[in-house]
């Protein structure tokens, strides 16, 4: 019997003027906006790590604010991405994963490595770099043992709670989208994110999980997402946590207002309860 996959929605980030007052209600004060947050959502991005390196005290205080059983994903760092742009970067995956992730513990759930549109597919760039992440907490300390001098804090290496190491990558060319992409991903077993949008419509899977950065929906001249829509990812949803697969699903960007009500929205059309309800 196939195991059921856990669906968790949410948001890129928890810092939001525009919530105050809309999301999170009048008063509230800001360092209790991200416990308020994790008792609405299931999951929410970790964007701060994209610009720089964050310290394990950062992680460990944000673990410690949210509710039991939420999960936090993380996204990699520019350095990789967008000035490495993936070549001979083991070094600063290495300090990347030393400065701190693994402090979350139970809560640390996937990476999710965001391409720059300029970046075109190269077949030996992209599988050594698929090569050099880390699937075990094991292979993850391993990696993180190698820091140097440019971290500026005491390399995190305990595993102590942490699941499966998992891993996303959101490819933002045209070139991308081709079947060899898929294969190699699927064989290194990393999610190719699902935008949901009229030029990558694509909800293809590629690996034991699925991770969604919805920023449509996929309809010309669409201005928002529209109870048909969360119907529909409803449904997609729920097959693919039938079928055993994980879901993280995060509204971004293009409505980022209305990006909690959407998360909520979808997790209640799921019959998905959390103490905030």
């Amino acid at each position: 019997m196939t195991d059921i996959g856990t669906v968790r929605t949410g948001t890129a980030g928890w810092v939001y003027e525009p919530w105050r007052g809309t999301f999170f209600p009048e008063g509230l004060v800001q360092k209790k906006e991200l416990a308020y947050a994790s008792s609405r959502l299931g999951t929410i991005e970790i964007n701060a790590t994209f610009r720089a390196n964050q310290k394990p005290e950062s992680f460990a205080k944000w673990a410690g604010e949210a509710r039991d059983g939420f999960v936090f994903s993380i996204k990699g760092p520019q350095l990789v991405t967008h000035i490495k742009r993936l070549k001979n970067c083991e070094i600063e995956l290495a300090n990347f994963f030393a400065s701190g992730p693994l402090a979350l513990g139970t809560k640390l759930g996937p990476f999710v490595w965001q391409l720059p549109p300029n970046i075109s597919y190269d077949r030996d760039v992209l599988k050594t770099f698929l090569g050099l992440l880390p699937r075990t907490a094991e292979a993850y300390v391993a990696l993180a043992s190698k820091a140097d001098e440019r971290l500026k804090s005491t390399p995190f290496l305990d595993a102590s709670g942490v699941g499966p190491i998992r891993h996303a990558i959101e490819t933002r060319n045209a070139s991308f989208d081709v079947p060899q992409v898929r294969d190699l991903l699927a064989e290194h077993n990393v999610a190719q994110v699902i935008a949901d949008t009229v030029d990558n419509p694509s909800r293809a899977l590629t690996a034991d999980f699925a991770y969604c950065r919805l920023q449509g929906p996929a309809r010309p001249d669409a201005a928002g997402y529209e109870p048909a829509d969360i119907a529909d990812w409803a449904g997609t949803a729920k097959g693919w946590s039938g079928a055993g697969r994980d879901v993280f699903a995060y509204f971004v960007h293009e409505d980022k207002l209305h990006a909690p009500d959407n998360a909520i929205a979808l997790r209640k059309s799921l019959g998905i309860a959390l103490p905030g309800d």
